[in-house]
């Protein structure tokens, strides 16, 4: 077993991150640590590379959510390798690529909805197709339900 060796300073300085952001991920599970003799967090080398692909995924628009739940796939906790990081990202690509095909629909179809201010038209091409959301109100809470859709793929 690896040695817990690493400060939260060193990982933090290493990373380019803060230590709020470090104990953050801790309490989300994303990474861990033990206490030494004097209750000091120490983190095995390892997390540098958990780290590096927690901010990577965070570039490409992946939440602490499904990266949280892409680690938790990984035998035994372990820190994504090689072969790992092919794996997530060809199962994030596709999230991705969903998320840029509603971004375009949307930007294609802007200048039809701009004007109409409650999104729940029946003339609205993107959200609300013959007005099936009448019965939830109106106004930009649509939005709201197009973007978890995007993000839930």
């Amino acid at each position: 077993m690896q040695e817990y060796e690493l400060t939260v300073g060193q990982v933090a300085k290493r990373c380019g991150i803060n230590v709020s952001t470090l104990h953050f991920y801790e309490q989300k599970g994303l990474i861990k640590s033990l206490r030494n003799a004097g209750n000091q967090r120490r983190y095995q080398r390892d997390v540098l590379r958990r780290v590096s692909v927690i901010k990577a995924a965070q570039q490409f628009g992946i939440s602490l959510q499904e990266i949280q739940q892409a680690f938790s796939q990984l035998p035994n906790q372990r820190t994504p390798g090689k072969d790992d990081w092919t794996q997530l990202s060809l199962n994030w690509k596709a999230k991705l690529d969903a998320r840029i095909a509603a971004l375009e629909d949307l930007r294609n179809s802007l200048e039809e909805c701009i004007g109409c201010g409650c999104l729940s038209m029946s003339s609205c091409p993107i959200y609300n197709a013959n007005d099936k959301l009448q019965a939830l109100g109106k106004g930009a809470v649509l939005l709201k339900n197009i973007e978890n859709k995007s993000k839930n793929g």
